[in-house]
């Protein structure tokens, strides 16, 4: 499924955040440029990880749900002005160590022909505690 729009708009950044928390990849490639790149929260680069390209970018969101198979982005606010948006939320997940995660994030977007060509994204930085009702930082999205 091609998602073919003219212009990003606050209600396909709500339906590419549904996406995310129905763990559906193919939903979330639509929304991407051919030449897009994610830019991780967390990565030994300045920028985090960067991956770039469709293959990469899809390989860099799976990695997510791999780290927290239960993740989940709640409380979701959009922004869309131009060529740039910006959505913030709050992050829950639990890593296989079970170091549960709840943290405050954003993304930083940068449109082209109605697809999202960057996805940068930024969360609060908590330190992992062990256990089901700890909260920790989460390392991607």
């Amino acid at each position: 499924m091609q998602n073919v729009i003219a212009e990003v708009t606050i209600e396909a950044l709500q339906a590419f955040a549904d996406a995310w928390n129905r763990h559906d990849i193919d939903a979330l490639m639509s929304f991407m440029s051919d030449d897009c790149l994610f830019e991780a929260s967390g990565g030994p680069e300045i920028c985090g990880t960067r991956y770039a390209g469709r293959e990469a970018v899809r390989a860099g969101f799976a990695e997510v749900w791999a780290t927290f198979p239960d993740a989940h982005w709640a409380d979701a606010r959009h922004f869309v002005h131009g060529d740039r948006g910006v959505s913030e939320w709050t992050f829950t997940g639990t890593r296989a160590d079970g170091t549960r995660v709840e943290v405050h994030g954003c993304d930083l977007f940068s449109f082209r022909d109605g697809k999202i060509a960057l996805k940068n994204s930024y969360r609060k930085n908590r330190p992992p505690l062990a256990g089901a009702v700890a909260r920790g930082s989460a390392d991607m999205r």
